[in-house]
């Protein structure tokens, strides 16, 4: 039993002490492949470090050589149509704005024509190191790129190249690769062109709000007044305005919004100032400047009827379609008198309010009217107003209706008014095969047409093609200027004829030169001239009668032509009843002197006609 008992414990001693060796040589295997391991990669270490490195530099270089081929294929692309489109701007005889035609308010303007302030200006509101950066804010892509992946907000910051590239050679979207679309094309943009070409560009495309876009479309809209006549102030807040264009428009006429840009514009300022692009004097003394109210008045409806006018003609001395002027960017420098324009308009406007309610010149009763000129039975009285510079031609004044947006005819050159006897003094004296030769034919002459036979008279019988268009220009160059076109349409001694026997007292024995006038020359030989302006009333149908009013006053300086019709439904009727309390003619002469007295009364007053005797009333 103890033999057993000692052999089973042997047996078991055995087995039990064998376990923990066999743990111990697995542990010493593991233990010896880790060492050989780390001996393996210690000897491989820079082997392995240099594949690293030899596959990363295989991976910059690919990545360089992709940007490189990128950027040799990438071309520079022409502008969008859209953004190179430009309107045609109207300005009077002064350079007062009138108007623009054409899909967009922009016109190109060469940079030297930009003054420096406000180059200076727009580069410290936008882009600081413009002068001297590669084109790219890689800041600004690195934003753009992050807010692509996660989602967040658009991104801006962009330099002033990234932003023209933008406006105007790429689309609106917003994602990574039009970013890296566009810093490749900043970037070569940058190599390419000059700084100035670029600031030109952009200049010339960004939006500033009020439908304008460029520097030149916003110094009118904001101010009034062209791009190279901005002032220091005045440049520094359109710089500020570039940020929130849209937000500014109301600047001038919003006192939350005129605030936020004051604020922005003596930042532009101070930038200005540190970076000596203006002195401490010029920061110290800048004023906020003051804006035009937007939106405009409803004058501008009125002043379409001076465009359609200028345009026609503005395009066919350019020899081009009216839709090819207006897209072509084009300053038509008419010959309008804009003050004088406006003040007619308006003196006609309360004119026919005060005789629409029944009343006649001061305080006269007469036949009650609906508003805007309309009789009880919806008869309309038409006023026109035509005034030129005798020998030259200018138009000055071409009223042919109160609201072009209800009237785009214009009563002034289309309106066809019955002569009447206002072509007797004309019958005997018009040469044969001259201008005026068929005057006398008409039966019913457009007032303009009227006015150039009176403008001859005054002249001593040169006639002068009526015009409208002074000169035009394109990015600062002269495409075109107006010269008078004058024939003789009656011998000097019956200019005086006629004169006379419109009641026009001729100076014939005194024979001195004209002045010049203005948008024309001076005669080479000099003419007769009026002692006292002509006055020459006419019309068809006479007292209850009357069927139109012509009332002319003419000088050497200036000849004015009012005519008065009146339609129903498109149909002509009787202009009596439709002025007042006055008799038509006399409503007509006071009309045709105060608008003459409105031009300065250029070579003396005429005489008001009499005004009609009231009728007798009854004593109690």
């Amino acid at each position: 039993m103890t033999a057993r008992h000692g052999l089973r414990g042997g047996a078991s001693g055995g087995v039990s002490g064998g376990a923990p060796g066999g743990a111990r040589d697995r542990l010493r295997a593991v233990g010896g492949r880790l060492r050989r391991t780390r001996l393996r990669l210690r000897r491989t270490r820079a082997r392995r470090l240099r594949r690293v490195l030899a596959v990363l530099l295989a991976l910059s270089l690919s990545a360089c050589a992709a940007v490189v081929v990128a950027y040799r294929m990438t071309p520079v692309p022409e502008p969008h149509p859209e953004t190179v489109s430009q309107s045609t701007v109207f300005v009077d005889s002064e350079g007062e704005y009138l108007g623009r035609r054409g899909p967009v308010d922009r016109q190109d303007l060469p940079l030297r024509q930009v003054p420096r302030h406000v180059q200076d200006a727009v580069i410290a509101a936008e882009n600081r190191s413009f002068r001297t950066d590669s084109g790219v804010a890689p800041s600004a892509i690195l934003r753009a790129a992050l807010a692509a992946v996660t989602g967040g907000d658009r991104q801006g910051g962009s330099t002033i190249t990234q932003q023209y590239v933008k406006n105007a050679l790429l689309t609106p979207e917003q994602s990574l690769e039009r970013k890296v679309h566009e810093a490749l094309l900043a970037v070569k943009l940058d190599r390419t062109r000059s700084k100035d070409e670029i600031l030109e560009g952009y200049l010339n495309t960004v939006y500033f709000g009020r439908g304008a876009a460029g520097i030149e479309s916003a110094a009118r809209n904001y101010f009034g007044v062209g791009a190279k006549d901005l002032t220091v102030s005045q440049g520094a807040a359109l710089a500020g305005i570039l940020n929130l264009p849209s937000y500014y428009e109301r600047v001038g006429a919003d006192a939350k919004v005129t605030g936020t840009l004051q604020r922005r514009w003596a930042w532009v300022l101070d930038a200005m100032a540190d970076s000596g692009a203006i002195g401490a004097g010029e920061r110290a003394g800048a004023r906020f400047p003051a804006f035009r109210f937007y939106p405009p008045g409803s004058t501008d409806g009125r002043r379409q009827y001076l465009i359609d006018a200028a345009s026609a003609e503005a395009a066919d001395r350019l020899g081009i379609s009216q839709d090819q002027l207006a897209r072509g960017g084009y300053k038509v420098h008419t010959t309008f008198d804009l003050a004088l324009q406006d003040e007619t308009a308006e003196l006609v406007r309360e004119r026919t309010e005060s005789t629409a309610h029944g009343k006649g010149d001061k305080g006269d009763k007469g036949a009650k009217g609906s508003k805007d000129g309309e009789g009880e039975k919806g008869a309309r009285l038409h006023t026109a107003v035509v005034a030129t510079v005798p020998g030259d031609g200018a138009v000055r004044v071409l009223y042919g209706g109160a609201d072009y947006a209800h009237q785009p005819f214009n009563d002034a050159v289309d309106g066809a008014v019955e002569a009447g006897t206002v072509l007797d003094p004309f019958l005997k004296s018009l040469r044969s095969g001259g201008p005026l030769d068929d005057l006398v034919k008409e039966t019913a002459p457009t007032p303009l047409r009227m006015n150039a036979a009176y403008a001859t008279v005054a002249a001593g019988g040169t006639y002068a093609a009526p015009y409208t268009v002074a000169k035009i220009t394109k990015a600062g160059r002269t495409v075109h200027t107006a010269r008078p076109r004058r024939s003789t349409a009656m011998r000097e001694e019956e200019a005086v004829f006629v004169s006379g026997a419109m009641g026009g007292a001729y100076a014939a024995d005194r024979l001195v030169a004209r002045p010049e006038v203005t948008g024309g020359t001076r005669p080479t030989a000099p003419d007769a001239v009026l002692t006292l302006p002509g006055s020459h009333a006419a019309g068809a149908g006479s007292g209850p009668g009357a069927r139109t009013v012509w009332q002319s006053v003419y000088s050497p300086r200036l000849a004015l032509t009012l005519a008065l019709f009146a339609e129903r439904d498109g149909k002509p009727v009787r202009v009596a009843g439709l002025t007042g309390g006055q008799e038509p003619g006399t409503y007509a002469a006071q009309q045709a002197d105060e608008v003459w007295q409105l031009a300065g009364a250029p070579g003396g007053s005429v005489p008001v006609a009499p005004k009609p005797t009231p009728e007798p009333t009854n004593s109690p």
